[in-house]
């Protein structure tokens, strides 16, 4: 009876202190805030993103950006349409990386799947659907 009187608040407690966990806020890496695009891009290197688009992003952004992937509807998160320019008018290019390879919200991460300038010309693929 005595262990019991002992581990109740111990365990009432310590049960409250792991409901309060929250996720930490998105935050991008100060490094990358304002940070320009360093990849020229390429036929050769925009064809690769377009094909890792095609296999990764297109499903929930669409073939061509525009937000109307196979799984959009199912999705809590909006899809932004990447055809119009004032979507991602406000990210530097260096958001848009951390994003594609650090995953936002629904979005799973890139992480280390894709070399760094394969990243970069996915922004750059990304950026070039609001110029068609």
């Amino acid at each position: 009876m005595k262990v019991l009187v002992v581990l109740a608040p111990i365990l009432l407690f310590g049960s409250m202190a792991l409901g309060d966990d929250k996720p930490a806020p998105f935050q991008v890496p100060a490094d990358l805030v304002g940070k320009t695009n360093p990849v020229k891009p390429t036929p050769e290197g925009l064809a690769h993103a377009k094909k890792m688009w095609g296999y990764d992003c297109a499903i929930c952004h669409g073939p061509g950006g525009e937000g109307k992937g196979d799984l959009t509807s199912s999705m809590k998160t909006p899809i932004k349409n990447f055809t119009d320019p004032a979507a991602l008018q406000a990210m530097s290019d260096g958001e848009l990386y951390y994003i594609i390879k650090a995953g936002k919200g629904e979005m799973p991460p890139e992480g280390d799947r894709a070399k760094p300038d394969d990243l970069w010309n996915m922004v750059a693929l990304v950026r070039s659907y609001a110029k068609k």
